[in-house]
């Protein structure tokens, strides 16, 4: 069955270890949106931190922003947003007072006060240059909980594997851990990871799922590229699952196909064994766009 979705993570795949998009990449992106494939971008990342990225793709894309919270479209316009209840994300805060320290709640607000820390040190080696670039959407509320005059779209907590994994502990042992979820990104080498706290029914997977919904895709039709512990439900959804060489190791024990890293474009490597050659053109018309169904904007 021919392809007709890509679902590509962004850090640790489309992106190389300098965080550009390798020629390769773009080029294979470009001819799958030209072939009439629709490409979509599922990252971690909120809608401005990823737009950037998008923006270096000369072609039409869908963003699948906040690992599944929000669904938008290069243009801005929004099919689909599940944010997490307020009263929730100041119970977690609550529960969550040793790891407050780069913990930040975020908000589906153009610009102005999107981001909301407690503490903000400039200073702070392994944050500064991730404030700098984005001062124009940081705010200051002390104590955190006094943002929280209307659901956020997630709770964001970073730090060192061991300190973020006690994280994790905490709260899977919680009484309420029901009435959220949480995704891991993880990179070992940097000792370095971020915890997001999101409504309980969101996901990269979940996120994928209602979007093919949506479009009228089959999941045989769909093929997903990841490389960390937030791709997992993403990729175990895609019936053409695609693991990128960097990988974290428990990704690469599920059977799923593997592509060269990310300094290697691996991306343009599976599109173009996947969904470019002869087997994934079938169904689609040569040098010809498919015409895809039009999803209905989020009021």
């Amino acid at each position: 069955m021919a392809i007709r979705l890509i679902a590509i993570d962004i850090d640790g795949t489309l992106l190389d270890s300098t965080h550009q998009i390798p020629e390769a990449n773009q080029k294979a992106v470009v001819a799958a949106v030209e072939r009439g494939i629709e490409v979509a971008l599922v990252t971690g990342r909120r809608y401005t931190f990823a737009m950037p990225v998008a923006e270096r793709i000369p072609a039409a894309l869908t963003m699948i922003v906040n690992n599944g919270a929000l669904i938008r479209s290069k243009q801005g316009a929004t099919f689909h947003r599940q944010l997490l209840p307020r009263e929730t994300a100041r119970r977690v805060l609550g529960a969550t007072m040793d790891f407050r320290l780069g913990a930040l709640v975020h908000f589906d607000r153009p610009r102005t006060g999107q981001i909301q820390y407690e503490s903000i040190d400039w200073a702070n080696p392994g944050r500064s240059d991730y404030w700098r670039r984005n001062q124009e959407f940081i705010a200051q509320s002390v104590p955190l909980e006094d943002c929280l005059i209307e659901d956020p779209i997630q709770l964001m907590y970073t730090g060192g594997v061991e300190h973020m994994a006690s994280l994790t502990e905490v709260l899977t042992g919680l009484e309420y851990a029901r009435s959220f979820s949480f995704q891991v990104t993880q990179y070992g080498y940097r000792d370095f990871t971020l915890v997001d706290v999101l409504h309980p029914d969101v996901s990269k997977g979940a996120a994928l799922r209602e979007w093919c919904g949506r479009q009228g895709y089959a999941q045989a039709e769909v093929m997903a590229i990841g490389d960390n512990y937030n791709d997992r439900e993403m990729l175990g959804f895609a019936g053409v699952p695609v693991v990128m060489g960097n990988s974290v190791p428990e990704l690469r024990g599920n059977g799923w196909h593997t592509t060269g890293t990310n300094d290697e474009a691996g991306v343009a490597q599976a599109i173009e064994k996947f969904a470019l050659s002869a087997q994934g053109r079938k169904g689609n018309k040569p040098g010809g766009r498919r015409r895809r169904p039009r999803a209905k904007q989020v009021e």
